[in-house]
């Protein structure tokens, strides 16, 4: 059944407005709280879509009132920010993008389509696509890290994972926050932006584009401005090249209150203005903010506003409630049927230990520390992260309830039920005295291996929570120090939704884990990294800085004029620190010794072929991911000194031996040229293949490109 035949003509302008208009029913809280009587707004065709609102009876009661109680019956869709999990809860996606697999990205993503369907979710406010190369801004959290291309396969894939599968087992995709939020200036939420046309082009559009590619039926501007002209009002990026050189043809979706704020921007004078600023700009849902509501009358009277705009708008959110197949059964996600069965929920779980297991980037292992080889008779597990299950879910962590998440201690005693572990907070997470501390030294003394778990709660990432300091919060340095001074071989667990700059710990502790914030078995994936029931194969999907002082900071950068020069003062460099990050981007190790032989390229008509050897030299089985990033030595337009062009992980068992093959196309050696076309420029280039972009780590051929 498709949408009913004139029903846009038989709507009142005050019904057109409604279907434009989203409301949240706070059952979960994702912005400024609002007084609104929902049903009554829904009962009087005021309100065409809701958010925050799940579980089937709730869902059905609520779409009955739309379909039997309004003039014209259309049914309303229910959204719901469906980020990194609905009720099975997986890592944070900063620390999935650092598993490197496409494949696993769309099966989590699958398995939380499964799982919001199943509670009555039409759509998902996800996938989270913002490329960031600021660790102040507390949304790198909820993103794909620093790279464009990892953007762009997180973004295919996620947008496969939510959309598949069949009609009650799917949800609608939004990508947002388009475009460049990741680059608010001092990486303030809600900031503004100042880019080049250049970097918004090959850094922040890509993985939007590839959403879109991929069959994203909405698209979420972002909240702040982009050299002036914020996004919720911008024609040029959101209908000439959003709508109409990529030809998307889906729905707008306003982010929370942002039509409204238009005029805190400067750029409306009243909500009439607002709500035809972003209309005009192509938006077509108000989300709460009732500026559409109170504003769009208003501007059709002025002539701000066609009516003719506001029809099109209302075609293409019913054209969306068709597509979510709402015109032909309404109640088609909150049926009577039973919501996710047991067998199937523990299968997700198990699904999320091995997507946390694969998000954990060990850091530093010296000597060879991890993994344990046996038990510890007396176990020490320090910290304020010791025993936080709901630290573990993170930011945006859906319906996740906390009483199903496995913090460190319990998963610690799952893994040695025989071992002795004594618990020590030492200090909180943040603030408060330090008079524990000495209880935490003298239970690490009095134990043959030392656990600190230190980093961030989950409310210091995701939205509204940048931190101009991203060291470690709290007194949680001096609990460090005080416990690495004793001299025993300490594992720092460090969960956060950001890199943490703490190089003092980086400095002493025997070995140092990534753990992000990552998800309902969080505990369990740790034990098995530690007991070496799996290896670590998890990479940084996003360069680690010694110091705040030096971010925004990026593998990606341009060499200048005046590149760093030890010896020479009058270079690019600081005269406190070095250029150089803690970790670069792809950093993270293996169990045992990995060895990458130099690379040799072959040009085939349109296409290179890059190939090198990759040899596993230790005695268990190891997964690594290659690598491939290019250099071009003269272009018309500088170019980066690295440019990502492809990765691959493989599984090499013990003494194994594989050859890789990477095949690229000859675009592959271009960049955008003055008027931001693809151009391949005839030159010399530099082939990169690495396991991480640290230069020690790359192995390099010269190619020509004719």
């Amino acid at each position: 059944m498709a949408v009913p035949d004139g029903l846009i003509e038989r709507m009142t302008l005050r019904e057109k407005i409604g279907q434009l208009t989203m409301a949240s029913v706070d059952l979960v809280i994702s912005g400024p709280v609002a007084d609104t009587d929902v049903e009554r707004g829904v009962r009087e065709g005021r309100i065409g879509s809701l958010f925050n609102l799940f579980g089937r009876p709730a869902v059905r009661a609520a779409q009955r009132v739309a379909v039997e109680e309004t003039r014209l019956g259309v049914p309303l869709f229910f959204g719901f920010d469906v980020i990194h999990g609905f009720r099975t809860i997986f890592p944070i996606p900063l620390a999935e993008a650092c598993a490197f697999d496409p494949a696993l990205w769309e099966a989590t993503a699958r398995i939380a389509a499964v799982e919001a369907a199943a509670e009555g979710v039409d759509l998902t406010f996800a996938p989270m696509i913002d490329v960031s190369r600021d660790p102040r801004w507390g949304r790198i959290a909820e993103g794909p890290g620093e790279d464009p291309l990892v953007g762009v396969r997180l973004a295919a894939a996620k947008v496969r994972g939510y959309r598949g599968g069949g009609p009650t087992a799917a949800v609608a995709v939004t990508a947002k926050h388009f475009v460049a939020y990741g680059a608010s200036v001092a990486g303030r939420d809600y900031a503004p932006v100042d880019i080049s046309e250049r970097t918004l082009a090959e850094v922040y559009l890509p993985p939007f584009h590839a959403a879109i590619v991929a069959g994203a039926e909405a698209v979420m501007p972002a909240f702040t401005d982009v050299e002036g002209t914020p996004m919720t009002a911008h024609h040029g990026l959101l209908t000439e090249v959003l709508r109409g050189r990529w030809g998307f043809r889906g729905v707008i979706i306003s982010d929370y209150k942002a039509i409204a704020e238009l005029m805190l921007h400067g750029v409306a004078a009243d909500l009439a203005e607002a709500a035809a600023l972003a209309l005009n700009a192509g938006v077509d849902i108000d989300m709460m903010g009732f500026a559409y509501e109170r504003g769009l009358p208003a501007a059709v009277e002025r002539g701000l506003v066609g009516v003719a705009d506001i029809d099109a708008a209302v075609a293409r959110v019913l054209d969306l409630k068709d597509r979510l197949g709402l015109f032909e059964d309404p109640y088609l996600r909150s049926g009577p049927a039973d919501a996710v069965p047991p067998a199937m929920a523990t299968r997700h779980r198990a699904v999320a230990r091995a997507a946390a297991g694969r998000s954990l980037v060990v850091l530093r292992n010296a000597g060879g520390l991890l993994p344990y080889a046996v038990p510890a008779e007396r176990l020490a597990v320090i910290g304020p992260l010791a025993d936080a299950p709901a630290a573990m879910l993170g930011p945006w962590s859906g319906a996740g309830r906390v009483e199903e998440a496995v913090g460190v201690l319990g998963g610690l005693r799952a893994a040695w039920p025989a071992s002795a572990i004594e618990v020590v907070r030492g200090v909180p997470v943040e603030g408060g005295d330090a008079q524990d501390i000495a209880a935490a030294v003298a239970a690490a003394r009095r134990s043959d291996r030392v656990i600190l778990c230190l980093g961030e709660a989950a409310w210091m990432s995701g939205e509204a929570a940048s931190r101009a300091r991203i060291d470690l919060p709290g007194r949680q340095a001096e609990l460090a120090a005080a416990v690495l001074a004793i001299g025993a071989p300490v594992t720092v667990l460090l969960f956060s939704g950001r890199p943490i700059a703490m190089p003092d710990v980086f400095d002493r502790a025997v070995a140092v884990v990534a753990c992000w914030l990552p998800g309902t078995e969080a505990g369990h994936a740790v034990a098995d990294l530690l007991t070496g029931r799996i290896g670590p194969s998890a990479r940084l999907a996003v360069t680690w800085p010694r110091h705040v002082g030096q971010v925004p900071i990026h593998y990606a950068a341009r060499a200048g004029g005046r590149p760093e020069d030890p010896a020479d003062r009058y270079t690019s460099k600081y005269l406190d620190l070095p250029n150089t990050p803690q970790f670069a981007f792809g950093h993270g190790l293996a169990y045992g010794p990995i060895r990458l032989d130099a690379p040799w390229a072959t040009v085939r008509g349109d296409a290179v072929d890059v190939v090198a050897d990759v040899a596993n030299e230790g005695d268990r089985l190891e997964t690594v991911t290659v690598f491939l990033f290019v250099r071009d030595l003269v272009a018309r337009v500088a170019r980066p000194i690295l440019e990502l062009r492809d990765f691959k992980q493989i599984a090499l068992p013990a003494g194994a031996h594989v050859t890789v093959t990477f095949r690229l196309a000859r675009t592959a050696f271009g960049y955008l040229g003055d008027d931001l076309a693809p151009t391949v420029e005839p030159g010399e280039f530099l082939v990169h293949v690495g396991l991480s972009a640290d230069p020690a780590d790359l192995r390099t051929t010269r190619l020509r490109i004719d």
